[in-house]
């Protein structure tokens, strides 16, 4: 058997498995049922051939007792008591015979077979039965009783019974042995053991069959529902029968047709809203650009302007770059949307980067670096700028100086902190400071970030496939940031080239 093979059955059998379950339902009840039946027909049995053996034995043994035991004078010899013990074993059914009489006042005692009947075979409490002598009423006429027991000697059964002849005859016991009757039950009782054995069998063979034939049907309904989950959409089931499994695999089939053209419908809605916020951005770029280029000069001549247009040209200046700033992140984001962002790879000094990318926002004074030089890592450096500039512009936007950065390397994982000293991020907020156009202070809804800049920095950092976690730290003392990037994003490039190489994105802070 392959390794697969056995993989399949050790799943097909796996303990919380309907299949073993089904298994061991059908078996627990052959198991009761033909135990029952075999316990009762065995007691049944039991009942009949010890009851029959008995009766036989008692029977003859009365008859013997009342034609020969009561033809004996009242005073019998040994010789007398011994001659009709044998005569009463020879014509009885298999059985020994022992009699009790008694002269000038002795006991005399005769056997058919001393070596395997003597007085000491008879148990105490049937000797004092027999020799009770019961009261005469009008439903008991008779002074003495045939009292039997079973009773076990040298791990062989018998039957011991004994009566006394009325008016001072002997008393007699016969002793019967039920080793025959022991082996017939005990072939009984192997026989129907292994009934049993094959009513559990048949029983497990039906319940496979059982099983295979309901769960057949489930499994393809679980393998047609993995890969609905898998995204397979056009997945559908063979409808067969009319029974409650062909109305699931119908119900089955209408929910995939109904989820597959809601699937649809939501896609191409997405879509239209893609396809129309990348247009919208584009469409912008050249109407904003020429703005840009205005309200540079504007705010070159600003100086020199009236002073109650002074404070209009730097607000106009100060909005146009929001906006330009806002609509380079909506087509970054389009493109992440679309699937369309590609690594463009580069061997740098994670040093050198983040220098670089501190130096160029003017933040050299306001923040603490802690980063060895020589630590190489190949990644988008353009990217890796986008990631280090909204993290530091968010921690000193909001957390306050001074912001310490520090880099270090953790196995194949490089691991760069961006910590502040503000009061932390409330903890409903926490969870949410990646998600797009999300503010903390709905007081504030017209702040100077876009509401992207986080959500960007973390796109660009699942692009590497890496990721990004913020928490607060002990005491009130600040929030932390944390970026975790492979020091090798080689396997997780996409197409040569890039989206966008030659767009200088300064990115932002939310």
């Amino acid at each position: 058997m392959s390794g697969s093979a056995k993989r399949s059955v050790l799943a097909g059998l796996r303990w919380t498995s309907l299949r073993l379950r089904l298994l061991i339902v059908f078996a627990l009840v052959a198991l009761t049922a033909a135990v029952s039946a075999s316990g009762i027909a065995y007691w049944l049995n039991r009942e009949a051939v010890l009851t029959r053996t008995q009766d036989t034995a008692l029977g003859d043994f009365r008859r013997q007792m009342q034609n020969r035991a009561a033809a004996l004078p009242l005073e019998p010899g040994s010789e007398d008591l011994r001659d009709t013990a044998e005569q009463m074993a020879h014509s009885g059914p298999g059985y020994h015979v022992l009699l009790i009489g008694s002269r000038d006042g002795k006991p005399v005692t005769a056997s058919s077979d001393l070596d395997a009947f003597t007085k000491a075979d008879v148990p105490a409490s049937l000797q004092k039965q027999v020799n009770k002598k019961q009261p005469l009423t009008s439903a008991n006429t008779f002074e003495y009783h045939l009292f039997w027991q079973r009773t076990t000697l040298g791990n062989t059964p018998y039957l011991v019974a004994g009566t006394k002849i009325i008016g001072g005859g002997p008393a007699g016991y016969m002793l019967k042995s039920l080793d025959q009757e022991r082996e017939d039950l005990s072939s009984l009782a192997w026989s129907l053991g292994i009934a049993t054995a094959l009513a559990l069998v048949g029983s497990a063979l039906l319940a496979q069959a059982a099983a295979t034939t309901v769960l057949r049907p489930v499994q393809r309904l679980g393998d047609a529902a993995r890969k609905l989950g898998e995204g397979k959409l056009d997945t559908r089931l063979v409808v067969s029968g009319t029974d409650e499994l062909a109305d699931l695999s119908h119900t089955f089939n209408k929910a995939a047709s109904s989820l597959e053209k809601k699937v649809a419908d939501m896609s191409a809605r997405e879509e239209s809203s893609r396809r129309f916020v990348a247009d919208m951005s584009h469409e912008l770029r050249t109407p904003l650009t020429a703005i840009t280029a205005v309200a540079e000069v504007l705010e070159d001549e600003a100086d020199s302007l009236d002073p109650m247009i002074a404070p209009a040209v730097h607000l106009v200046v100060s909005e146009t770059r929001r906006l330009n700033d806002l609509v380079e992140n909506l087509m970054e984001v389009t493109r992440f949307d679309a699937g369309t962002a590609r690594l463009v790879l580069d061997t740098v000094d994670v040093a050198d980067q983040v220098t670089a990318c501190i130096d160029a926002r003017a933040w050299l004074d306001a923040v603490d670096l802690d980063a060895e030089r020589g630590i190489m890592v190949r990644l988008d450096p353009r990217r890796l700028d986008v990631i280090l500039a909204n993290l530091i512009g968010n921690a000193l936007k909001h957390g306050g100086s001074p912001v310490r950065v520090s880099v270090r390397t953790d196995e194949d994982e490089l691991v760069i902190e961006v910590r502040d000293h503000g009061p932390g991020i409330p903890e409903d907020v926490l969870p949410h400071v990646f998600d797009r156009f999300y503010k903390a202070s709905a007081s504030r809804p017209r702040s100077e970030g876009s509401g992207l800049g986080l959500s960007i920095a973390v796109e660009n950092a699942h692009i590497h496939g890496g990721d990004i976690t913020a928490s607060n730290l002990p005491d009130g003392q600040g929030a932390v940031f944390v970026l975790r990037l492979p020091r090798d994003a080689e396997g997780l490039t996409g197409a040569p080239g890039s989206d966008d190489p030659d767009r200088d994105e300064k990115g932002g802070s939310k």
